[in-house]
This record gives C-alpha cells, sequence and structure tokens, in this order.
C-alpha cells in the first residue's frame, strides 16, 4: 500500500475503487483534486484489475496525493469496503473510478451537513453520460421524491446514485458495510440497510456528478441481470432484517413486482435468442402481474407468428429507442 498520510486526519476520506478503468482513472481524479473544498484525502483501491501496468502508470502523477491500496480481485463492495477501513475522515465520500465530479461537489454535501447536523447520508442529482445524444440527468429516469427512507428506498421513491454519496463513516459502519456477497447492486443493499438502522437522509437536485454509463463489461450493462440482482436483495432483506408487520407487506408487495419485471426481462431476451416458447412461457407470466395490452397483443402474436412478432417488435424498440434520443 502506498498512501500519503503525514498529514492530521481528513474530515472526508473519498472511496474510489477501481477496476479496468486505466483509461479513465485520471479524469476522475482531476476532478477529486478539483474540488473546491480541500479537507480530504482520496484513497483508491485497485480490485485485482487486470489493467494493473496502465492503472499505476495513470496513477503515478497523483501517487503523492492519494492513498493507494491493492487487493485481489473480490468486485466492488470489497474494495470500498478495503477503503473504508483504511479511511481516516469522519465523512465517507463515494465516487466510481470511472465517473467525475463538478467542483463545487463536495463543498455542496457538507453544506448540507452543516446546515443540518442531524443529517446522516447526503446524495445529489448527476448528468448520465456515455450514451451518444442522450444525455440526461439521473433525476429524470430516476427521481426522489419525499423523504428518503426506507419505505422510500425499497419502491425506489428515491434513488440513490452512489458517486454523489456523501456519508458518515460511523452509520456505514453500524449497518454492517458493504456486502461483498453481492455480485451488484451492493450499494442499494448499503442504502437501505442504512436507512433501516435509522440513518436520517437528505439530498439536492443539482447535478454534481457526472456518470459514464453502459461502459463494456460495467456492472449495470445488463437489464436482466440488475433486476435479478433487486429481487434477490429484496428477498434477502426479507429473511435478514427484523422488519415490522408494515414493513414486511411493503416489502412482500414490491419482491412480488420486481419478479414480473424480472421475467419480462427475461422473456424480451429468450424473444431475441428466437426462443419464442421460452419467451412466450416467461411473457405470460409476468403479465399475469402487470395486466398490459401490449403484452397481451405480443402474446397472441406469439401464438400467431413468432418470427414476425420478434421482427416487428424489434423494429419498434429501435425506432422508439431512435424517437427519444
Amino acid at each position: 500500500m502506498q498512501d500519503a498520510r503525514s498529514n492530521p486526519a481528513p474530515t472526508v476520506s473519498i472511496i474510489i475503487p477501481s477496476y479496468k478503468t486505466a483509461d479513465l482513472i485520471s479524469a476522475c481524479l482531476d476532478s477529486v483534486f478539483a474540488q473546491r473544498y480541500r479537507d480530504f484525502e482520496a484513497i483508491v483501491v485497485n480490485d485485482g484489475s487486470p489493467d494493473t501496468p496502465e492503472l499505476e502508470k495513470a496513477l503515478q502523477p497523483y501517487i503523492d496525493r492519494i492513498v493507494y491500496a491493492k487487493q485481489e480481485n473480490k468486485r466492488a463492495a470489497a474494495a470500498r469496503n478495503h477503503a473504508i477501513r483504511l479511511a481516516r475522515g469522519e465523512f465517507l465520500a463515494f465516487l466510481d473510478s470511472d465517473d467525475t465530479w463538478t467542483p463545487d461537489h463536495l463543498a455542496s454535501q457538507m453544506r448540507l451537513f452543516a446546515d443540518d447536523p442531524s443529517l446522516d447520508l447526503t446524495y445529489s442529482n448527476a448528468l448520465l453520460v456515455g450514451d451518444p445524444g442522450r444525455e440526461s440527468s439521473f433525476m429524470d429516469s430516476c427521481p426522489s421524491n419525499g423523504e428518503a427512507t426506507f419505505a422510500a428506498l425499497v419502491v425506489e421513491r428515491c434513488q440513490i446514485p452512489i458517486s454523489t454519496v456523501v456519508a458518515r463513516k460511523r452509520v456505514i459502519v453500524n449497518a454492517g458495510m458493504f456486502d461483498e456477497n453481492l455480485p451488484r447492486c451492493d450499494d442499494y443493499d448499503m442504502w437501505v440497510r442504512t436507512a433501516f438502522q435509522g440513518a436520517k437522509i437528505g439530498y439536492g437536485r443539482t447535478v454534481q456528478a457526472r456518470l459514464f454509463i453502459g461502459r463494456p463489461g460495467s456492472l449495470g450493462e445488463s437489464r436482466v441481470k440488475m433486476t435479478e440482482a433487486y429481487l434477490n436483495i429484496l428477498e434477502k432483506f426479507n429473511s435478514t432484517l427484523p422488519l415490522i408487520d408494515s414493513d414486511r407487506r411493503l416489502l412482500a408487495g414490491r419482491v412480488v413486482e420486481i419478479r414480473a419485471r424480472y421475467l419480462l426481462e427475461e422473456g424480451k431476451c429468450k424473444l431475441k435468442e428466437r426462443q419464442f416458447d421460452e419467451a412466450k412461457e416467461l411473457i405470460s407470466q409476468a403479465n399475469g402481474y402487470f395486466r398490459r395490452t401490449s403484452l397481451s397483443i405480443t402474446l397472441f402474436g406469439l401464438d400467431l407468428a413468432p418470427a414476425t412478432t420478434a421482427r416487428l417488435i424489434s423494429y419498434w424498440t429501435r425506432f422508439r429507442n431512435n424517437a427519444s434520443a
């Protein structure tokens, strides 16, 4: 491990896991050192990345200003936990190595804590980049409405982009830190457990980060895998959290909904693969919950002319995506 720790403990420790982002880490760190708020340390954890020589070359200009650690590949949750254990700050600021911050991000978030000392975790809006011609903000598609409570996070009335989060270290530690057994959505799991433990969460709507979406091989690339991961986490909550009856009913309803969403996404994949019988069965099960006219028409088409129906859906999907670009 290499670090720059001759100074007193900072107020904020920035948590940056890195895996196959040697070409992006410089932009990430440039945005860190451009912050107007300066009382921080930056901790970069190399999660056993296959591009380690390139990554360490990219890190060389920053090496005296960061804490750099390496571990075997254990995924992002373990890399974040590694960094948290090294962190000296009272607050943790999370930043994925393919994302960047605006210069006022930390100052704005720390101002929220100063204005309301009862806050335990804050987050903000962000710009989604990486899909040419379709830039939008995170809250355009994933809004936050009302208080960010356990219930609001479970039903996704409030959604939290990790690269905008600043939290008190103690609330993350007290909630058990990130679940290293989860291959995806470990950040969502973390925020829900934090809220369940009683953390007070605040947020702002100002864009304070740029999130690089759709990177080949990134954990968020597959919709069906993300939906499956979300479903598994909800089921985990049901078996591991000491829920009261109202929370258990809320969670049960959400599990039914997300299971239907997973079946639908899996059905779409089977349709693309021209596995029409499997697609019909999955979509039929999903429509038992959604009861959408469009899905009923799709099922009717799969009965009469499956190949033609698949082509029409493919054309329509491309047209809709192009129209929204």
